[in-house]
């Protein structure tokens, strides 16, 4: 492995594409935390955290080898994109000009179609002057169905104990543009079990009800008296097997929460969740300035993927959570547009702060 700069790594035959071409892994160390990125999928590898007594273990799902990373793991740590999330039918108008997307998941296009960011390869370079790493991407025109030629960059950035994910985008044609990072959580370490225990706090008044698809169906419900109140924390297993239609439909909690104060609002970046496994004493808090938290307990997870301890990862293994528009927002005027114009540049900043006490 060489060191490029200060705690900054590169690994740069990590593993290979099916056509040969070396994938790279890169590793940032600010002292107390390690974190490890790959160029396939611009994902969250790994990342050491210390607990209360300083011994540091692995707090993200994953896989030692890519395989599982070009399969059935595709979306584990990764970069998610054209348009994270659900587009109903596959389908969204830009100046009355339809689109059409792949679909993927019961009729519904789903994290951006067949071939989406998270299975492409990504150019990085170190970010001057910083601990991190620079993912850069061009989507042509035409990639999945979406318009617009779009030039993406992904910078990681390690500083005290914070895992910055800063993401710029530009296009030359309006398109439509919905990106987060689909890490699986895990503060107890990977392959311990469930997170039932987790305490988990969302800072949002009001969650999206999902129809039987798992795509919003237009309201704006208040979490008070509901399964999906975490304003106070509160176990992640607590409510998760309730008999509630919700949470029935996506096996456990799979649902945007509205962080903006306003349904259609903005907001500035600030806290959107709090996450505390109590054994260890690890903490991680979500800032960011988008105006959804995919809140993801990982029902889905079927015992099919072996993770890095070599233990199968079964439901509930970890916790995403998404920091993202709202899903179908190109279909529901009623929330924040998610149109690109050409001449415009897409900005945001999320950022995953670890603690241990």
């Amino acid at each position: 492995m060489e060191t490029l700069q200060d705690g900054v790594r590169r690994e740069s035959g990590w593993g290979r594409t099916a056509d040969g071409t070396p994938v790279g892994r890169w590793v940032l160390d600010d002292g107390a935390v390690e974190v490890a990125l790959v160029e396939h999928g611009a994902r969250v590898q790994s990342a050491l955290v210390p607990d209360r007594e300083g011994e540091r273990a692995d707090v993200v799902l994953g896989f030692g080898e890519l395989a599982p990373y070009a399969g059935k793991g595709r979306s584990f740590g990764a970069t998610v994109g054209r348009y994270a999330n659900r587009l109903a039918r596959g389908r969204f108008r830009i100046e009355g000009v339809e689109h059409a997307v792949p679909v993927t998941d019961r009729g519904n296009a789903l994290h951006g179609g067949l071939r989406p960011f998270s299975e492409l390869l990504w150019t990085a370079h170190p970010v001057h002057g910083r601990r991190g790493v620079r993912f850069s991407l061009l989507s042509p025109d035409g990639d999945n169905g979406f318009p617009g030629a779009l030039s993406v960059h992904v910078s990681y950035v390690l500083h005290d104990g914070a895992l910055s994910v800063e993401t710029v985008a530009t296009t030359d044609a309006a398109t439509v543009l919905n990106l987060t990072n689909h890490t699986y959580w895990n503060l107890a370490g990977e392959g311990s079990g469930t997170v039932d225990p987790h305490l988990l706090q969302v800072d949002a008044e009001t969650f999206l009800p999902v129809d039987d698809t798992g795509l919003p169906t237009g309201e704006f419900r208040a979490v008070a008296g509901t399964p999906f109140d975490f304003r106070a924390p509160t176990p992640i297993g607590y409510h998760v097997q309730d008999d509630d239609p919700q949470l029935l439909a996506a096996k456990g909690y799979d649902h945007c929460f509205v962080l903006a104060d306003e349904p259609g609002g903005e907001r500035p970046a600030s806290r959107a969740a709090r996450v505390v496994e109590e054994v260890s004493g690890r903490t991680l808090e979500v800032w960011t300035d988008q105006p959804g938290l995919q809140v993801f307990s990982g029902g889905g997870l079927a015992g099919t993927l072996v993770g890095k301890s070599g233990t199968a990862y079964g439901p509930r293994s970890g916790l995403a959570l998404e920091a993202q528009a709202l899903p179908d927002s190109p279909n529901r005027p009623e929330f924040p547009s998610t149109l690109l114009l050409e001449g415009e540049e897409f900005r945001s900043v999320t950022e995953f702060r670890f603690g241990w006490a």
